[in-house]
């Protein structure tokens, strides 16, 4: 027991920091059990402690007494250090926890405080009206937050509010925390030398588990049985991404209702690369006409362009609007089952009649009529058929023979012109002229000298006192001297340039455009017999560019850049507007019949209407490459032809029925050619022979040219 006693205090002091210090227990044991022992052992002791043995085991008592002081003294101060941290972390003064706050709603109070008092809520709650007012008078309005656990609310400081904005801009919360400072690598693939654990391992991590052991014989059992199958070895052969519509059967995919065909895209070319070959670069004339150009008419939807690495290409800027659209697609894609049949594909083609069997139209070129120095802008054929007259900007009108294609009279107008036209009156003998901001009368004395007699009587016509509303800067004026002796009988003076002339089939209203986006003077119209004119609009309903008169009934057709406007001139209001689906409309013709109406445009298109079927065009046809320039019917075949910067002439057939229930038949016989182009301008004007089937047609090359 002894010895017990001894190794349980040897232990003690070992722990205690003290190895083999002594101390006054020790002693005191010591004397106790050596008491049994002689008296010279006790002298012997009391020999060996001194006085300074006595002070050096104080000194040791009172060191362990300072470090056991020390230790709880720390441990006290480092508690209450953590608890006010939780205190500054943790606003405690509600005690409730964390619960919906929504419990206590029917409660006076919103919970309780640390001492288990209630928190009651404030006696009188803001409505509405107090809200507003607060928002309007306080200045602090918009930097106080309600607090929900003791019902109050609280002004948030500058530090707080600018806290709250870094949050919101998604950036961390402590200003001077580096968020790209290198990271520190705690944990890593390296067998440590000192282990984290020296436990020794399980017994059960050595010894077979007799659990496992029955689940592992039962598995087997059941696989020998046949009652669980081994799981199939996934082929990876095809690989993990393969082409969906790679290997598509019809014997498969007949099963499927709502079949459709995966789409064909192309692949990609030198065009799409980042850094494509030079010759794959537009050049400056190319990129302007790609812009000019429709999107839908573009072979490229974009602009090739050179990058010299990939990463300063940029980010396809149509890559939302291309997405939206193919979503679209998918969305609005028919969802039928598509019944494969085994058709001839010229069956599809529609059945046309031959060129052969719709002759006559014209188809080589007879004369060529020469004289111009300049651009041949505008030409008419006389009601007759005889004589031609043209305008070209050389500044001169001339008089040609059909037949012959000898010029018979020229007179020079001082000016390039821009317009003329044949008075549609076969009793007189009568041309319209325009040039700069005067239209002209002219009266070539060919033919008949009663027709001439008819011509000169129109024209002698005198001019009513009371001008016409809002009409004061048209002036009437009849020519003299040379001018006279030439053939000009009246001059109209404009307040603009005139561009184009046109009469009405009775011969004697002629109406005027001058093209001015600015004003509601665009149209005029004047009467020969009486020497009158009026502007028949009061708004500006767009740019006007051309106008013609309806050859049966009191209509009178305007076209604008985008649309054409049919009015009636008895009710003197519009009846009609048509769609012409173009960008900018060039020129204008309505059939003889008058239920129908072309129109060419700038870009290519040439549109025909059908007044009675839909303000929409019946069908639109895209034949030429360049800007459509003149467009006009056949007064008594079934022809209508169109000019085009090209340098070519298209005759199409179009037969109009009776029968409203049968579309119009709209088929192309005949390409003319022969016009030579200058300054990228090809054929400006083409008009029929009012009996035979000819075309002439007016270019830019100072030639007019007969195909018959």
């Amino acid at each position: 027991e002894e010895e017990d006693d001894d190794l349980s205090d040897s232990e003690d002091s070992v722990y205690s920091g003290l190895e083999d210090s002594g101390s006054d227990s020790e002693d005191e044991e010591a004397k106790e059990e050596d008491g049994a022992d002689d008296d010279d052992d006790d002298d012997d002791d009391d020999e060996e402690e001194g006085p300074s043995q006595q002070v050096f085991n104080a000194l040791c008592s009172l060191w362990c007494f300072v470090d056991v002081l020390l230790t709880t003294m720390f441990s006290i101060f480092w508690g209450l250090l953590m608890f006010c941290d939780i205190l500054i972390l943790q606003d405690i003064r509600n005690t409730v926890g964390n619960i919906p706050m929504e419990w206590y709603k029917d409660f006076p109070h919103i919970g309780y405080d640390l001492d288990g008092k209630k928190i009651y809520k404030p006696i009188r709650n803001k409505d509405e009206l107090d809200e507003f007012l607060d928002k309007m008078e306080n200045p602090d309005y918009w930097r106080t937050v309600h607090d929900k656990q003791t019902g109050s609310d609280i002004v948030l400081s500058e530090d707080q509010v600018e806290l709250v904005n870094r949050l919101q801009r998604g950036q961390f919360g402590d200003v001077n925390f580096n968020e790209y400072q290198p990271t520190v690598e705690f944990f890593s693939s390296d067998v440590m030398i000192h282990p984290v654990t020296n436990r020794p391992a399980d017994k059960r991590s050595f010894i077979p588990s007799l659990t496992e052991k029955e689940k592992v014989s039962r598995m087997v059992h059941a696989i020998k049985m046949g009652w669980i199958k081994p799981r199939r070895v996934e082929d990876d052969s095809r690989g993990r991404y393969y082409d969906l519509w790679a290997s598509e059967d019809s014997s498969i995919l007949a099963r499927h209702r709502m079949h459709l065909p995966a789409p064909k895209i192309p692949l990609p070319g030198h065009h799409e690369s980042y850094n494509p070959p030079p010759e794959y670069l537009f050049t400056d004339e190319e990129k302007a006409v790609w812009e000019q150009q429709d999107p839908t008419d573009r072979k490229l939807a974009f602009v090739p362009r050179k990058y010299s690495s990939l990463r300063q290409v940029p980010a396809f800027p149509r890559f939302i609007h291309e997405r939206f659209e193919r979503c679209l697609d998918l969305y609005l894609c028919p969802r039928q089952r598509k019944m494969r049949v085994n058709v001839d594909p010229e069956d599809l083609i529609p059945k046309l009649p031959k060129p052969k069997d719709l002759q006559p139209f014209p188809t080589t070129q007879s004369l060529v009529y020469r004289g111009h120095s300049g651009l041949v802008r505008s030409i008419s054929v006389s009601t007759s058929g005889q004589w031609l007259a043209s305008g070209s900007d050389d500044g001169s009108v001339r008089f040609w023979e059909v037949c012959s294609s000898r010029c018979m009279k020229t007179v020079q107008v001082g000016g390039a012109v821009k317009s003329v036209a044949w008075n549609p009156n076969p009793s007189v003998c009568l041309l319209a002229v325009a040039l700069d901001s005067v239209v002209l009368i002219l009266s070539p004395s060919l033919g008949d000298k009663q027709v001439t007699v008819l011509s000169e009587r129109l024209l002698s016509g005198q001019q009513e006192e009371a001008p016409a509303e809002g009409m004061g800067p048209v002036v009437w004026s009849e020519a003299e001297g040379e001018e006279l002796n030439q053939g000009i009988r009246l001059k109209i003076q404009h307040p603009k340039a005139v561009h184009q002339v046109a009469w009405h089939a009775k011969g004697d209203y002629l109406a005027s455009v001058m093209p001015d986006n600015t004003s509601h003077l665009q149209v005029c119209i004047h009467q020969l017999s009486r020497r009158r004119s009026q502007n028949p609009f009061s708004r500006n309903k767009g740019l006007v560019q051309c106008v013609s008169f309806h050859p049966i009934r009191p209509y009178f057709f305007v076209a604008t850049q985008r649309s054409v406007r049919i009015y009636n001139l008895v009710k003197q209001e519009m009846t009609k507007k048509l769609q012409a689906n173009s960008k900018w409309i060039s020129s204008m013709a309505v059939h003889p019949g008058g239920d129908h109406v072309i129109c060419g445009s700038y870009d290519c298109k040439l549109s025909w209407f059908d007044l009675d079927l839909s303000t929409k065009p019946y069908k639109i046809l895209r034949h030429h490459k360049k800007a459509v320039r003149g467009v006009a019917y056949h007064r008594v075949y079934p022809l209508f032809a169109s000019a085009s910067d090209d340098g070519s002439v298209i005759v199409c057939h179009g037969t109009v029925y009776n029968d409203l229930l049968q579309n119009p038949l709209i088929v192309p016989v005949k390409v003319l050619r022969g016009h030579e182009m200058t300054h990228d301008l090809g054929v400006l004007d083409v008009t029929f022979h009012p009996s035979q089937p000819w075309v002439f047609s007016s270019g830019a090359d100072a030639t007019i040219r007969l195909f018959t």
